[in-house]
């Protein structure tokens, strides 16, 4: 099953989540979201409720209490269902909606679909929003797997460990199965084929992801270049908005030019979050030691780029060199002093500005206003 292979896929690659919204938690982003809330109709945060009540979750919740005590990451997923203090989850879904909103109904559809939309949006669009959530959950909660190879006594007694395993494995594919469903009840195959597609970009790129971080040196001094970086944060980041955004103006008939618009606000708009978590650790002003940051990162394959593979290899060695594991103040310092930083900050603005083109296409109104501020919002440090 595509559901079981990725979360054979992520057991591999350690304790990363897959959250395009990770680092949004100011009080601007706040209100940015609030606002697109009240465009659509109603809090976003509840969409996915039907499923995540439903009995078969509800039994899934009582199995996991048995993690408690343990340092497995579907606890700190499960928690994020809860508590979701930074509107970090469902941003997709109100995305989706807010585009089916901006676009409006196609003048030359048949009028009798009009009668069925609520608040200017079809109830297909809403649904659809729903299968995105629920598919990016699913790939949330397989990405949650532990690699029980770097297991240690602090996270807690294996056993426990490999219990919450095959928890995230069977909730996973749980999501992923009622997504599919729903996804056939929308009785189009061209949205079928646009998140079917989708859900093999994710694949691809928590694969090509993987296979990075199993090289000899982890990807450390010989990874992607930026080019190779976007296509791969496009499969595993960008390729479910976009699409869905696309899908979203398909159920409503509009016509190809239209379709290929969204598909750009939704990319570009993916690109430039991610760059913009990716940023973070070298943005925020605050003394202490530096909290990790992936070698990874936008600004370090920049930095990287700069200065060559023989003076980045020295770099890292410098930074590890009174530890046996990377000084991540150090090595901050250090990134920060090139160029890396203000490239990943300019390549952000660029795919900002690219979402902000492809939306100010529409008609002017208060989705389209609300999707520009979400654009911007990312681009604000």
């Amino acid at each position: 099953m595509l559901a079981a292979r990725c979360g054979a896929a992520a057991a591999g690659g350690g304790r990363r989540t897959l959250s395009l919204f990770s680092g949004s938690g100011s009080s601007s982003w706040t209100k940015v979201v609030s606002d697109a809330e009240k465009v659509v109709g109603y809090p976003t945060s509840f969409m996915s409720l039907r499923c995540l009540l439903s009995d078969e979750l509800s039994n899934v919740a009582l199995q996991a209490r048995k993690l408690v005590g343990t340092q497995h990451p579907l606890l700190h997923t499960a928690r994020g269902f809860i508590s979701d203090s930074k509107n970090n989850l469902q941003m997709r879904g109100l995305i989706v909606l807010l585009l089916s909103k901006a676009a409006g109904p196609n003048p030359a559809a048949s009028d009798s679909l009009s009668q069925y939309m609520v608040s200017g949006i079809y109830p297909s669009q809403r649904s659809l929003a729903e299968i995105t959530e629920l598919i990016h959950t699913a790939f949330l909660v397989h990405r949650g797997i532990v690699n029980l190879k770097e297991w240690r006594l602090s996270d807690g007694p294996i056993k426990d460990m490999e219990f919450g395993n095959k928890m995230a494995v069977l909730s996973g594919d749980f999501l992923l199965a009622n997504a599919c469903t729903g996804l056939a009840q929308l009785n189009n195959t061209k949205v079928v084929e646009l998140l079917s597609s989708a859900i093999g970009d994710l694949v691809e790129g928590i694969y090509s992801e993987n296979w990075a971080q199993s090289q000899e040196d982890g990807g450390v001094t010989s990874g992607p270049d930026m080019k190779a970086w976007e296509e791969q944060t496009f499969l595993s980041h960008g390729a479910l908005l976009a699409k869905s955004c696309q899908a979203a103006l398909e159920l409503a008939q509009h016509q190809a030019a239209s379709q290929a618009l969204a598909f750009t606000y939704g990319k570009h708009l993916a690109l430039a979050h991610k760059l913009n978590s990716d940023l973070q650790p070298f943005v925020k002003s605050g003394g202490g030691e530096s909290a990790p940051f992936s070698l990874g990162a936008a600004p370090v394959l920049f930095h990287r780029q700069a200065v060559g593979q023989e003076r980045w290899r020295q770099q890292l060695r410098q930074a590890s060199a009174a530890r046996k594991q990377v000084d991540y103040s150090k090595l901050l310092a250090v990134v920060q002093s090139e160029k890396g930083v203000s490239a990943a900050l300019d390549l952000c603005r660029y795919h900002g500005n690219k979402a902000l083109e492809a939306i100010r296409t529409f008609p002017s109104s208060e989705a389209r206003a609300a999707l520009e501020n979400i654009a911007a919002a990312v681009t604000k440090f």
